[in-house]
């Protein structure tokens, strides 16, 4: 079972919403579609699911051509961050609506919706009306009538992110285990690399319309293709700024200054850019070979059993992002420790030099 995106597109007048993309998403994991807000996912997920047109491009499933298949002729599930339920509905009802469309009987349905309710401990629940459940309580419903229907295609856009810190990590962990034994494309949009990495699977990397990397969660992480690629996947924001290769030298302006590493020792004298996740800088040297930075504080946040430290790099803001509490004030000058060895450089066109 495969979802194939040929070229789609679309575009709304002149303006591109979606550029010629290219995607094969498949069974076994979620297929993640990581970006910013206006990045395109939700466009993309609707291009999908058949609620919008392509205006270029083709979309197969199973190797069928389905552009223009309506939706309601298609076996797709759709879930919003909204917590959408029939509000005169019981959450029986509810759940057992799209089993009722159709026409199962209702024997089987009473059975199905009482499986799904078990599952998601909605049991107690199923005579009340969605007004007078919790939002994680209506979210669990309308997830239910998603997977009750045992679609073929289920499209998850941001379906945890109304919900309260506590709820979202319980659902976070129990929806890999929902889709574990069914045969479905599972896509899931969500604006927190955080969650991309929880889930694991697959993830599509989106900027302004673009899919600008696919591939195992992991493996997009750890070796970005590009620097905007890098940009989506990190929370809080990697930090970047122009290095000048010269030699044996890597220079950081007048910040800072290191051995050329092995990825950089062919490339040619220059400006590049570099590429440093705040995890990777303390207000402790975490290597051997950590890298003093010194720059004036800007904003401290302490959250927890971490410490955030926004600051001045040349005419650049980084951030370093530690375990423990560490106290900067406003305006001093902080000297923290790059953990250089774990930098990405980035070349002239934003493509990541690898070794």
């Amino acid at each position: 079972m495969t979802l194939e995106l040929r070229q789609i597109s679309k575009t709304v007048g002149a303006e591109a919403h979606i550029y010629p993309t290219d995607l094969t998403l498949e069974p076994g994991g979620f297929n993640i579609l990581l970006g910013t807000t206006l990045s395109g996912k939700t466009t993309l997920m609707q291009l999908m699911a058949g609620l919008d047109r392509p205006t270029g491009g083709s979309l197969h499933f199973n190797g069928q051509d389905v552009t223009g298949t309506r939706v309601q002729d298609r076996n797709v599930s759709m879930v919003y961050q909204q917590f959408i339920n029939y509000p005169n509905f019981t959450v029986y009802d509810n759940i057992a609506s799209p089993l009722r469309v159709a026409r199962l009987a209702e024997a089987d349905i009473k059975k199905r919706v009482g499986d799904m309710a078990d599952l998601l401990r909605l049991g107690p629940m199923l005579d009340r009306k969605p007004a007078e459940l919790s939002g994680g309580q209506q979210q669990r419903t309308a997830l239910a009538r998603a997977l009750v229907k045992d679609s073929d295609l289920v499209l998850l856009d941001e379906p945890l992110a109304n919900l309260d810190f506590k709820l979202r990590e319980e659902l976070r962990e129990e929806l890999p285990k929902l889709f574990a034994d069914r045969n479905c494309v599972v896509v899931y949009a969500t604006t927190e690399p955080i969650e991309a990495l929880l889930l694991a699977g697959s993830t599509a990397t989106l900027h302004e319309g673009r899919v600008t990397q696919f591939g195992p969660t992991d493996r997009v992480y750890r070796n970005p293709k590009d620097v905007i690629s890098a940009k989506v996947f990190s929370e809080p924001p990697i930090n970047t700024a122009t290095v000048r290769k010269s030699g044996e030298r890597m220079h950081l302006g007048g910040v800072a200054e290191w051995r050329t590493p092995p990825v950089m020792a062919a490339q040619p004298d220059g400006d590049y850019q570099i590429g440093l996740r705040p995890h990777h800088i303390a207000p402790t040297a975490a290597a051997p070979d950590a890298v003093r930075i010194a720059g004036t504080v800007l904003v401290t946040e302490l959250s927890g059993s971490e410490s955030t430290v926004h600051f001045e790099v040349g005419a650049d803001t980084w951030v370093s992002l530690s375990h423990g509490i560490h106290t900067f004030d406003v305006g001093d000058t902080a000297e923290l420790h790059a953990d250089i060895s774990k930098a990405f450089y980035f070349g002239a066109d934003g493509a990541l030099i690898a070794a």
